[in-house]
Parts: structure tokens; sequence; C-alpha cells
């Protein structure tokens, strides 16, 4: 559940971010993606409580083509590390929805996408300057204009 918060979080208002070279915006040698999306996770992800549509695979998809892939979720961080963890997924960031925009500062993309299920998905998404997308409305693959 979204608003399912531990106390064994380091909650503190920052986003975790990879510190690998190839991932780090303006380290030498930086990838520079075009896209960026982030994924919502309860009632976004297969893995969320509730489940949602979204699959693993899926975010595998944007990682292979080369995009900044991020989880912005209500979970605290160490909820959200053990999730992709598990998953066994590198995510770019990790981090809340209300810190969007300071993902959107770190990296330079020509787009920005966030995936939820939620109007505070979409009021944080859109806050940031994210397109939105809800889960129930996620064109197919393939579709003119949509990232995959």
């Amino acid at each position: 559940m979204d608003d399912d918060h531990d106390d064994d979080d380091d909650h503190d208002d920052h986003d975790d971010h990879d510190d690998h070279d190839d991932h780090e915006p303006g380290a030498p040698g930086a990838r520079v993606p075009s896209v960026m999306v982030s994924f919502d996770i309860d009632g976004t992800m297969e893995f969320g409580d509730p489940a949602g549509p979204v699959t693993i695979d899926l975010v595998r998809t944007a990682k292979g083509l080369g995009y900044v892939v991020g989880c912005a979720s209500d979970r605290p961080l160490s909820s959200q590390r053990r999730l992709w963890s598990e998953a066994a997924v590198d995510m770019d960031f990790i981090g809340g929805k209300h810190d969007l925009h300071v993902q959107r500062d770190l990296w330079t993309c020509q787009r920005m996408v966030h995936i939820g299920d939620t109007d505070v998905d979409r009021h944080y998404a859109l806050l940031a300057g994210f397109e939105f997308v809800h889960v129930d409305e996620l064109p197919p693959v393939g579709t003119s204009g949509w990232i995959f």
C-alpha cells in the first residue's frame, strides 16, 4: 500500500541515486538518454500491493532502450530498494513522488514520463514537468509517439 511507511527507513527528503560512472549525470563518458521513465509501485507494478498491470519485463525493456529508469513511490526507500533488488532491476533512481523534480534536474532528458495509478501520481508528475500516464491507459507497445 502506498501509504504504508516502515520505521526502519532512512526518511530523508533526498532521492537515492546510483553512483555508477555510467549512470551519473555529468560524469565523463556518461550516457545522454532521451527518455526518463518513472514507475510507481502499488497499483502500478505487478509486485505492488495491490498488484498493477506493469510487468518487470516492461521495466527491463526501458533499461534496454537506454532510458533513465526509476521509481517514484510513497513507499519508504528501504522498501523500494528491496522490491527492485528482488526483481533484479538496477534502477537509476529511487525516491518519493514528491521528489520527481530532483530527478528532472539531475538528468538531461528530452522526455520524462511517470507511470502511476492515482491522482497523487498525476499531481507530482505534472508539478515536476513529467508527462503522466495512468496504468489503465498505457498505449500498446509500438503505438506511434509512445516510448515503447
